[in-house]
């Protein structure tokens, strides 16, 4: 049988999946069974910011995996004191504790429940358009109805609101309000970045009534954006740092970072059996190295802006906008982007959606110009051909 009909016979069936059998990758490339190459804009949604197989982070893994594997945080654990240590020197402002977990979508479980814990409150004030991940907790947070409504009731207490609309945050966050949860730009719901004004309205708004500000940095941190974290843009520091995806440059990995407005977490208020575990930590500290060494969030925000240009270049009447931040960039479209996206896949380039009409492109931060300039053309090409 081949890779497709195994698949097919034995997966869970909850996703929806292209007519592709990816088996290898290096940099910014990935390439099929059948030995065909593609420029990689998918990038494991935003994980492989170093590329795929960088040679540091292989290492650090085959080196690890040869000395120990699993270490519960029942006991203390070299790695993963340094990369404790390490990630206070990365992270903005006064974030320097931190709950290691296995994904993003349980760094914004945790954040809801230290959030919840350290204010005594219950309810949490999220964005539309938002998306922090599918557990019920997180659910809870993500506003497409799609998605939410399958498993109705859900936790109780959650209020979305216009992103980037003060006036409605601010009739919206009051006394019993646990937490306001954002993202710096919206990138599910359609590559969209909020405004400085708005972030600092939120800031001050949690700071005035005793709530907690968590921002999910899940796909926008570790460079993405052209900085360490998207925050950073907008001149604001959360209470609360969701992060997961490109932090341990591929091995599975997330975080909760804790500011010091964050208090009364003790002994038995969350755990993670694979939290924290020394093969993660090892894979963590080798990608903050090549982030840091190979200056990769500037080299994002530099790659990012020509790209951008490249892209509002393109002549066509189906592009409504292009917009983003960094190496994350939405082309927003008149037409659906699923057939663009499939069309790309013909001419060797992969991408994603965002949304209906948006087209997501999360290349890794190691991208030449090159392979940028050849995902350009094939979108120009495709564009012209669906004109007609």
């Amino acid at each position: 049988m081949t890779v497709k009909t195994i698949e097919e016979q034995y997966t869970s069936g909850v996703y929806v999946k292209r007519d592709r059998t990816i088996v290898r990758g290096r940099g910014a490339r990935v390439w099929d069974e059948a030995g065909r190459e593609y420029v990689d804009c998918v990038a494991g949604i935003g994980v492989a910011n170093a590329g795929h197989c960088h040679p540091a982070i292989a290492e650090a893994i085959a080196e690890q995996a040869e000395t120990l594997l699993s270490c519960p945080e029942l006991f203390y654990n070299d790695r993963r004191a340094r990369l404790l240590e390490r990630l206070a020197e990365v992270t903005p402002g006064d974030v320097d504790r931190f709950f290691l977990c296995n994904s993003g979508t349980e760094a914004v479980e945790g954040a809801l429940k230290f959030a919840r814990l350290a204010t005594g409150r219950s309810k949490v004030v999220a964005a539309m358009r938002g998306y922090h991940g599918r557990t019920l907790g997180a659910l809870s947070a993500t506003y497409d109805k799609k998605y939410r409504r399958p498993f109705v009731p859900l936790v109780p207490g959650f209020t979305h609101v216009p992103f980037d609309n003060v006036e409605r945050a601010e009739k919206a966050v009051d006394e019993e309000t646990a937490a306001v949860l954002v993202e710096i730009v919206q990138g599910e719901g359609g590559v969209r970045p909020g405004s400085p004004a708005y972030f600092q309205a939120l800031r001050r708004l949690c700071d005035e009534r005793g709530a907690l500000l968590i921002i999910d940095e899940v796909q926008t941190g570790f460079g993405r954006t052209g900085r360490w974290f998207a925050c950073e843009h907008v001149g604001v520091t959360p209470d609360l740092l969701c992060m997961g995806k490109a932090m341990a440059g591929g091995v599975p990995m997330g975080a909760t970072g804790i500011g010091r407005r964050v208090t009364g977490i003790g002994p038995g208020a969350h755990s993670s059996t694979f939290g924290g575990n020394p093969l993660a930590c090892a894979a963590a500290l080798a990608a903050l190295d090549v982030y840091e060494q190979e200056a990769l969030p500037a080299r994002a925000a530099e790659m990012g802006a020509r790209f951008r240009r490249r892209l509002e270049a393109i002549d066509s009447r189906l592009i409504r906008e292009v917009r983003g931040l960094g190496l994350m960039m939405g082309i927003e479209l008149r037409i659906r982007a699923m057939p663009i996206v499939e069309a790309l896949m013909e001419e060797g380039v992969l991408a994603l959606t965002a949304g209906s009409t948006v087209l997501r492109l999360l290349p890794p931060l190691i991208i030449e110009w090159e392979d940028l300039e050849r995902g350009a053309e094939a979108i120009e090409e495709v564009l012209a051909s669906h004109e007609h």
